[in-house]
């Protein structure tokens, strides 16, 4: 038997799990949806990879493991993974940042061009039947702002530049040392408002965190201009929901494209759904045919990683949150 136990943790019917057979290779793999399901294993744990469960779950797990060292989450947001524990321990966590980072690059392509080009009124007279000539936008030339210059942030930033656009960054300045070839000038997140009434186009990537719940509200609205396209493809609840609501229903803004909301499924009755200045996603504009692989792929290159004592990728700064 192998001397690395590995806790795989997924929701209640989870069957995808890719890889499994390539990890028993090098490990001692134990899967399963309960606390009771590990009551064997756990206390021989050295790592854990939280493919689908719940954070309940995996607190729960953890505080069974006496060993354990590491912990990787399939997810890139940490919402479902951070709990007072793990953070205070000195376990190492990571996540899956950048595995969806290229779909989601050309998703906000895509929303970019929906808008500029107006491809729903296209629709909407194609379905009429109605002849209706009319001017459409030119992206070339316009500024897109990316509020959490990260792993997903760049894959924008490249795919906006193919499109000759202007690009905006803001982030924690700390965090780099040198200007981005991609990025036309960087903001640091207390400059928010002074970015934005420059962006055409207004692409939000954060994680959710203490600071960044409700980050983009009233006083961000109130800066941006009415030509603006808000897209949020990080997570829901960093934009006020209200407040976008009642920006669009007012028109003070152009539109808005949504990969994420404050709940999900989102409710049928939801204000979304009657907007016609909105595009929603239903939190899947990175579910390309491969993409549970390339997940999996990243857990394995990280656990030999692990098995060979190499520093791991996508180490994550619990207190932070990212």
């Amino acid at each position: 038997m192998n001397g690395r136990q590995l806790l795989v943790l997924t929701t209640p019917g989870d069957t995808n799990i890719p890889f499994l057979a390539e990890l028993r290779k090098v490990a001692t793999v134990v899967v399963g949806d309960s606390a009771q399901d590990f009551a064997q294993s756990a206390v021989d744990a050295d790592i854990i990879l939280n493919w689908s469960g719940s954070l309940a779950l995996l607190r729960e797990v953890f505080l069974m493991c006496r060993g354990v060292r590491w912990i990787h989450s399939r997810a890139a947001g940490l919402e479902q993974t951070l709990f007072p524990e793990l953070i205070h321990s000195d376990v190492i966590l990571t996540n899956g940042r950048g595995v969806f980072s290229a779909s989601l690059g050309e998703f906000v392509v895509g929303v970019i061009l929906y808008f500029a080009k107006d491809f729903r009124r296209m629709i909407c007279n194609q379905t009429a039947r109605v002849w209706e000539q009319f001017d459409v936008t030119m992206v070339s030339g316009q500024t897109l702002g990316i509020i959490g210059y990260g792993s997903i942030g760049r894959a924008v930033a490249a795919r906006a530049r193919a499109l000759e656009m202007h690009v905006l960054g803001l982030r924690r300045v700390s965090e780099h040392s040198k200007q981005d070839p991609l990025i036309d000038q960087l903001y640091p997140p207390e400059a928010l408002l002074e970015m934005l009434p420059r962006c055409d186009y207004v692409v939000v990537t954060l994680p959710l965190t203490e600071q960044t719940r409700g980050l983009i509200g009233e006083a961000a609205f109130a800066v941006m201009k009415q030509n603006t396209v808000l897209i949020n493809v990080g997570r829901g609840p960093t934009i006020d929901e209200r407040v976008l609501i009642k920006a669009l229903s007012e028109h003070r803004i152009r539109g808005a494209a949504l990969d994420v909301f404050d709940q999900e499924p989102l409710p049928q009755n939801h204000p979304f759904y009657t907007l016609e200045n909105v595009l929603l996603s239903p939190h899947c504009a990175d579910h390309t045919a491969d993409w549970v692989n390339d997940a999996m792929q990243l857990f394995v290159a990280q656990l030999e990683r692990y098995r060979h004592q190499q520093t791991l990728l996508n180490i994550v700064d619990k207190r932070l949150g990212y």
